[in-house]
């Protein structure tokens, strides 16, 4: 069996991008490694959701490791950065912040923890993070270097297919969207272009693992959120497929899991 540590910004990033690869591969009999860079400290938390002098980031390490446990990691690892906000945010050059992190030493904390493994695959963003969030870019810069360091093999970049979420979005487009429930927004930035991926993951048989374990990110991911609001048929439509790009590998979908 196989080693795959997978590597992420903040809580909760891991369920929605690789949540299904991750539960599929511990079902399968590989170990599974989670590794976040950030304790998310700097995300929004309704008034009244913290316990008495509970911070934010305490809740989400909390909910990392029963999200971690509903997708079968055995082992859950952060690197201690901060929270660096979105683009263009004065906590982008706050010290300590990951934007801000030297992606050598980075890399290194990260090597060491994928030769400890022996990790035979590394999962990581896409160049432009899937998004443009800085963390999510530094994952990338990071996870790319410390694979180098370590000699892991098999790096996919965790990405989402930007040609199907629109084909998706025009499908179900609602004449009369709900005022609360808020669709990301999907510009030439998002994701990746189908024609430029190599690797497209069913997951389908675990999409209920997956939305486990985003309600197990409850002080981000609420009831009502984009993510839990849609019926269980779409959701199954949206998530049910996981998208990668395998470095080094020609474009075009030719592989269907990370470990043939």
């Amino acid at each position: 069996m196989a080693t795959m540590v997978t590597f992420h910004a903040h809580p909760d990033d891991e369920c929605i991008v690789c949540g299904g690869v991750m539960r599929k591969a511990h079902d399968q009999g590989h170990r599974v490694v989670l590794v976040v860079a950030t304790r998310g400290e700097l995300g929004e938390v309704p008034d009244g959701f913290l316990g008495d002098d509970e911070e934010l980031w305490q809740r989400r390490v909390k909910e990392t490791h029963e999200a971690a446990a509903i997708l079968g990691a055995g082992r859950v690892e952060f690197l201690g950065y901060t929270d660096s906000g979105m683009m263009g945010e004065p906590t982008n050059a706050a010290p300590g912040s990951f934007w801000t992190a030297d992606v050598e030493q980075a890399a290194g904390r990260l090597a060491a923890i994928l030769r400890e493994e022996n990790a035979d695959v590394l999962t990581v963003y896409d160049d432009h993070g899937n998004y443009g969030h800085p963390d999510h870019i530094q994952v990338h810069r990071v996870g790319m270097r410390a694979a180098e360091l370590a000699g892991t093999p098999r790096v996919y970049e965790a990405t989402m297919n930007r040609d199907q979420i629109m084909r998706g979005r025009a499908e179900y487009a609602d004449p009369d969207p709900q005022p609360d429930v808020d669709a990301p927004e999907v510009g030439e930035d998002f994701g990746t272009p189908e024609a430029l991926l190599t690797t497209a993951v069913d997951v389908s048989a675990y999409v209920t693992y997956k939305r486990q374990a985003m309600r197990a990110h409850a002080s981000q991911i609420a009831d009502e959120s984009f993510f839990l609001a849609m019926p269980d048929e779409m959701f199954a439509r949206a998530f049910g497929t996981e998208w990668f790009v395998r470095v080094g590998a020609p474009p075009g979908i030719a592989e269907s899991d990370l470990f043939d």
